[in-house]
């Protein structure tokens, strides 16, 4: 899925003004703070033995580095080994073994996972003792290797990673959230270098300095989201925000998404996207939870292109909430719909439990014949979305050139009552949506099955 447009001109935040110090003559960063009593800075692309957590240590490569004026020692920047690069992290010398590990090609060629702990024994002098060696992690969240990909995707890769490979914003501030930020997002480099940034929750401005985020706060007079309230629910609300009209919001928006969010496709132009953005509501505003873009016309049938909550708010059925809401326009729009492919391993798993939902909740109650495409009508799901899905749980087979719905009640229930069926903590009420579609779309007479 890719992210919308992303301008990342200074202009483009407008931020309050901030006082700043005149830059002296010798103010200098990185390597020209090397001093004299210190020992050599370790030396980018090499690999080394890394503290992660209390007691875990994993091969890692040292990506950049740069020197802490404030504290007088350089931090690194490292990529570990067999890790996704949310977890990549500046890290102190202290967390780095002095000997060099040898990492060959050889280890990560066929995505073998590295055992560190070897490493130690074979190339540390320091010892490792048994209550280490017990609480020794797993390595998890494995990405492919680029022998695993095929040339084209392995390339765009390469280059993808090339450009974002150094995470400098390390937290954020939004309301009473301090969160810890997953990957690079392109702010304009002022801000951008910083390691931590304020936000605004309502307009979504950003600030490097925390007196520059309180005065800010005292002035703005923003509340909720720019654009229409299309659903209140309770303490849930759901805004509108047309890209074109409130181009600075969203671009705003989008440089937040990419802090949580690694994949994604960076334009320039926000305005052929709409935004719905999900907010907790109290006294003293709507507090942004997450958020869903779709653009106006997709030649492919997209009624989702990017979609987020923010980490705070995860795990408590937003997600959910925001799939089954985007199904909801579709149903308006008498159209089907699907998420801008390729999905995350999170998305994945997230679509396809809505999915299972939806399709189990209507196989349950349904008496009589049904077809692919009456589901798809039932639903706004596409046809290859529920086809997919469906197999997953072995209820479709292949039949004289169609597919054929193959379910007993029995069957239904069973996975009903399995642990992978898992009802929303949160669904929508759709007596509660005040939208209607600017253009009315109708299902596709072809693609049958």
């Amino acid at each position: 899925m890719s992210i919308e447009t992303l301008q990342p001109a200074e202009t483009n935040n407008k931020p309050a003004q901030e006082t700043r110090e005149p830059k002296k003559e010798d103010d200098k960063s990185g390597d020209e703070y090397e001093r004299k009593d210190q020992d050599p800075p370790l030396e980018i692309g090499e690999h080394y033995l890394v503290k992660r957590g209390e007691d875990s240590w994993h091969p890692a490569e040292i990506i950049q580095r740069r020197y802490n004026k404030a504290l007088g020692l350089y931090e690194y920047y490292v990529h570990y080994e067999g890790f996704n690069r949310r977890l990549d992290e500046w890290v102190s010398k202290e967390k780095i073994l002095s000997t060099q590990v040898n990492i060959n090609e050889t280890h990560f060629s066929k995505g073998e996972k590295v055992s560190s702990l070897d490493l130690l024994l074979e190339q540390s002098d320091r010892k490792i003792t048994r209550n280490q060696k017990r609480k020794h992690d797993e390595i998890n969240h494995v990405q492919k290797t680029y022998a695993e990909m095929d040339p084209t995707t392995a390339a765009l890769e390469k280059e993808h990673e090339a450009i974002t490979k150094v995470k400098y914003i390390d937290k954020i501030q939004m309301g009473k959230y301090e969160m810890d930020t997953w990957y690079f997002s392109p702010y304009p480099e002022e801000y951008g270098k910083v390691s931590k940034l304020w936000i605004c929750e309502y307009c979504l401005k950003y600030m490097r300095m925390e007196k520059t985020y309180r005065h800010h706060i005292c002035e703005c007079s923003l509340r909720q989201p720019p654009g229409k309230e299309i659903y209140r629910k309770g303490t849930l609300s759901i805004y509108e925000a047309d890209g074109k009209e409130h181009k600075i919001y969203a671009q705003n928006l989008c440089l937040i998404a990419k802090l949580f969010l690694d994949h994604k496709t960076l334009y320039f132009d926000v305005e052929p996207f709409l935004f719905y953005i999900l907010c907790e509501i109290d006294k003293a505003g709507a507090h942004v939870v997450g958020y869903f873009s779709k653009e106006k016309e997709s030649p492919d049938g997209n009624n989702v292109a990017c979609i987020l909550t923010l980490p705070p708010f995860q795990r408590k059925g937003y997600g959910k909430l925001l799939i089954a809401f985007s199904y909801e326009l579709s149903k308006l729009e008498h159209a089907v719909g699907s998420p801008e492919k390729p999905l995350s391993d999170l998305g994945k798993l997230s679509y396809r439990s809505y999915w299972s939902w939806v399709l189990l909740e209507i196989l349950r109650d349904f008496r009589g014949s049904l077809s692919i495409r009456d589901l798809s009508h039932m639903t706004s799901i596409t046809q290859s979305d529920i086809v997919s899905t469906l197999q997953t749980m072995n209820m479709v087979k292949y039949w004289k050139g169609q597919h054929v719905i193959c379910v007993t009640p029995k069957l239904v229930e069973e996975h009903i009552k399995s642990a992978q069926f898992k009802k929303p903590r949160l669904t929508v009420d759709v007596s509660a949506i005040r939208w209607s579609p600017a253009h009315r779309k109708t299902f596709p007479k072809t693609n049958k099955k």
